[in-house]
């Protein structure tokens, strides 16, 4: 397929401006695109330990959820000289590298909208306070224990972190995949029962207990559903792509 017409369909539901609102870097990372693709590589994040597999599989292009390079090359590189040889030795072997961060968590079909479907919530919808959040209702209610215990199994992850402090019943639920849990008071302001998101800072924690709200704290490996959501929605657009998932990233244990 024509790799700029693959682009620009992708930009029809996942458009850059949606990163832009989040100060966040999209796009072509490093390297050319080349005119057509037909093997892509699917990953959270580029890095050393994929970089065997792409020199096995000699893929036309690689796509990340999380940016290979967040910032400039510049910025980066004088940090980081790991990502400036691994950036290298990918550059050598003519693989593009391409991002879609919280453009794909905001847009109709990416992250959130899986991780909802994932919960099989019903009504699902953006509030307008922030369209990258996803809001459902369960068909029906559940003791929060119980939910938490659902929502783990769902997203298949192995622990989570519950503040119950707020309705024992769930009901309706709002998610943002990944570091999201600075919008937990949109949740609560749009009537729900819980909040699932991940990195949380303790001071946030802090709040939601104030407030006496529930919050369900799950690792950021929750956003492995880019790499199926990702891979349905470029067959979508062409089923003949050949799209290789690399899922890669051991979680913590939990000791």
């Amino acid at each position: 397929m024509n790799t700029k017409q693959l682009i620009r369909k992708l930009a029809v539901n996942f458009p850059k401006r949606y990163a832009k609102m989040n100060h966040d870097f999209v796009g072509l990372m490093t390297g050319k695109l080349p005119e057509e693709v037909h093997k892509i590589v699917l990953c959270l994040d580029f890095d050393q330990q994929v970089l065997p597999l792409i020199k096995e599989n000699k893929p036309d292009l690689i796509i990340t959820h999380h940016p290979f390079i967040y910032g400039t090359k510049y910025q980066v590189f004088k940090w980081d000289k790991f990502k400036e040889e691994l950036c290298s030795e990918i550059d050598a072997l003519g693989v593009p590298v391409y991002s879609m961060h919280t453009n794909f968590d905001t847009g109709k079909d990416g992250m959130n909208d899986a991780l909802a479907e994932a919960l099989e919530l019903n009504n699902i919808y953006a509030p307008e306070k922030d369209i990258m959040m996803r809001i459902g209702e369960l068909k029906e209610a559940m003791p929060i224990l119980e939910f938490a215990k659902f929502a783990k199994a769902k997203l298949d992850v192995e622990y989570g972190l519950l503040i119950d402090e707020g309705n024992p019943m769930i009901k309706k639920v709002g998610i943002v995949g990944g570091a999201g849990s600075r919008a937990w008071n949109i949740a609560r302001d749009e009537g729900c029962d819980i909040f699932i998101s991940g990195d949380t800072p303790h001071h946030i924690r802090r709040s939601i207990v104030n407030e006496h709200f529930n919050y369900l704290d799950l690792p950021h490996e929750i956003e492995r559903i880019f790499m199926p959501q990702m891979k349905k929605i470029l067959l979508s657009i062409d089923p003949t792509l050949e799209i290789l998932m690399v899922d890669h990233e051991e979680r913590p244990k939990v000791i």
